[in-house]
């Protein structure tokens, strides 16, 4: 077993080493081949989105370089220090893959991916192989609190069909609010937060005076003018930031312009990328449609970074930053110290925010809760994940415990390794968790699917 994935692992790391612009846009060209799209039109297809990935990872690295060392500032200012610190998702990503676990993941899950869209148990083709990490994280995390290889691998597996579920609930609004048609979103860290999303949308819709507040990128606009055009909002809200960090009058000045170029240049960029992808979504929808009998409709699955570009998904992650250092201070019993994580909030709220249809102000009332318990879970697997960093030799673990904030505070994860561990609150959760998802799901139908009568309207 151990020598298949020092193999496997070999295999891994030099294709994930070519890195995800390389690895989607290669992906995308053979899945054209595959369905009969003429090669040279394939082949710039897949060019262009590998190009607008370029520019959103560029784009997302000036938002990462602005928010984050003002975020260790404000954590600096504030006096917190506490015993885990945060790692961040690109230091959680590649310890997992460094773990026996990952190799075998990608495996299972292109499988898994291919027998649920052969039984029509999903509509996502999920080719972003570099997020299968997040699948791997689930099962390496079942793997070293139970100590059994095989748990983690049906834990992977469990979550891989969960994300797929829910990526699949989501693209339809996705397609409507975000404007990603035949895209989905199966990226955990976000993927996660959407039932979480609709659920708390759906009652403050029936908290009377709070249902009457609305905030988002448009009514700003409206009502404010040029103040309220998002490359504006995110000037603003960047000197904001850099006022909470105790910039120098040259350092505000630099966040607000970086974060408002941010807000303005990262749609464009998701715009180059559906430019690049449609063409090969038409393809394979034409194809089925001549091939498969009642083929439906498919989704290409897609890292979350192309929804980031969403005026209110940036505004809710920069108004959750200093939120988030505040709640880490002031939480009795939470030893994660926030840090390189604070620059992806944006990641973390952006599936909330598609749930309110861009509301920002609801978005943060749903996220403040969701920041809270990601605390307390990234906490509670400290021991774990940094037991994982001192096995593949990670610096940052030799003398401190780590753990990750997001990632490692992600609330579905969790609840898979108390699974795995027989937790009876865990296990005893599952029917409560599945009726509840059951009813939420007929009771947003409407708004999301744009389908028959919600249960609301039914009943009266």
């Amino acid at each position: 077993m151990s020598e298949l994935a020092d193999q496997l692992n070999k295999i891994v790391q030099y294709i994930l080493g070519m890195g995800a612009t390389v690895m989607l846009p290669l992906f995308l060209f053979i899945l054209a081949l595959c369905f009969r799209v003429k090669w040279t039109k394939a082949l710039r297809s897949a060019l262009t989105v590998g190009i607008g990935f370029v520019g959103i990872n560029a784009v997302m690295t000036i938002l990462s370089d602005n928010v984050g060392p003002a975020a260790k500032v404000m954590v600096k200012h504030i006096g917190l220090s506490l015993p885990n610190a945060d790692l961040g998702w690109p230091a959680l990503s590649a310890i997992t893959w460094g773990l026996p676990i990952a190799p075998f993941v990608i495996v299972m899950t292109i499988v898994i991916n291919i027998i649920m869209l052969g039984m029509k148990w999903t509509k996502t083709v999920d080719v972003d192989l570099w997020n299968y990490w997040h699948f791997a994280l689930a099962g390496t995390l079942v793997y070293y609190v139970t100590g059994n290889f095989w748990l983690g691998i049906l834990a992977a597996a469990v979550i891989t069909v969960i994300v797929f579920k829910l990526a699949d609930w989501a693209a339809p609004l996705g397609e409507k609010y975000f404007g990603l048609e035949g895209i989905s979103l199966p990226t955990v860290s976000s993927i996660t937060f959407w039932p979480i999303g609709l659920l708390g949308n759906w009652v403050i819709d029936h908290i009377p005076g709070l249902n009457k507040i609305h905030i988002n990128p448009q009514t700003i606009q409206k009502r404010f003018g040029i103040m309220g055009e998002p490359m504006m909002i995110g000037t603003l809200l960047g000197i904001l930031l850099g006022v909470l960090a105790g910039y120098d009058v040259r350092g505000i000045l630099q966040i607000g312009v970086n974060l408002g170029a941010v807000m303005f240049i990262l749609p464009r960029m998701v715009r180059i990328l559906m430019e690049g992808l449609m063409p090969i979504s038409e393809a394979v929808k034409d194809w089925l449609n001549k091939h498969v009998k009642n083929s439906g409709e498919l989704y290409i699955g897609l890292d979350i970074a192309v929804a980031i570009g969403n005026p209110a998904v940036i505004s809710t992650g920069l108004i959750l930053t200093p939120i988030a250092v505040v709640l880490a201070f002031f939480l009795p019993g939470n030893g994660t110290m926030p840090l390189a994580d604070l620059a992806n909030l944006a990641v973390f709220a952006s599936m909330i925010v598609l749930a309110t249809k861009g509301d920002v102000f609801r978005s943060l009332l749903i996220g403040i809760p969701c920041l809270i318990a990601d605390l307390y879970i990234s906490t509670a697997l400290a021991g774990t994940i940094t037991k994982m960093a001192q096995n593949v030799n990670y610096s940052g673990a030799k003398n401190s415990a780590v753990t990750s904030f997001l990632d490692g505070g992600n609330p579905l994860r969790y609840w898979l390794v108390k699974i795995f561990e027989f937790n009876p609150v865990a296990l005893g959760l599952i029917p409560v968790i599945g009726l509840i998802i059951w009813w939420l799901y007929r009771v947003t139908k409407k708004s999301v699917f744009g389908e028959a009568d919600s249960l609301d309207e039914s009943n009266n």
